[in-house]
C-alpha cells in the first residue's frame, strides 16, 4: 500500500468514484512508465493491476488519471 500526500487529493476528489469508496486510475511516472488499473481507496494506492505490491514511490508519479477501467482487474 502507498499513502498519497494531499498533493493528489484535489485531483482525486474532483473525479467520480469507480465504486463505493474507491477509484481506478492510471499512474504515469516521470520516467515514462505507466501503470493501469491502479486502485485508490481514500488516498491510498492499494493495488496495481490486481497485485498488492506497489512498484513505485509517490515521488515517481507525474500524473494520475482516473479511468474506471476494471478490465482484467481480478486475474
Amino acid at each position: 500500500m502507498l499513502q498519497l500526500s494531499n498533493k493528489w487529493a484535489e485531483i482525486l476528489n474532483a473525479q467520480p468514484e469507480t465504486g463505493m469508496g474507491y477509484q481506478i486510475a492510471t499512474i504515469c511516472l516521470k520516467d515514462g512508465r505507466r501503470y493501469d488499473r491502479v486502485v485508490v481507496v481514500q488516498g491510498n494506492i492499494t493495488s496495481v493491476d490486481g497485485n498488492g505490491v506497489v512498484p513505485f514511490k509517490e515521488s515517481d508519479i507525474s500524473r494520475i488519471v482516473v479511468t474506471h477501467d476494471k478490465a482484467a482487474l481480478h486475474k
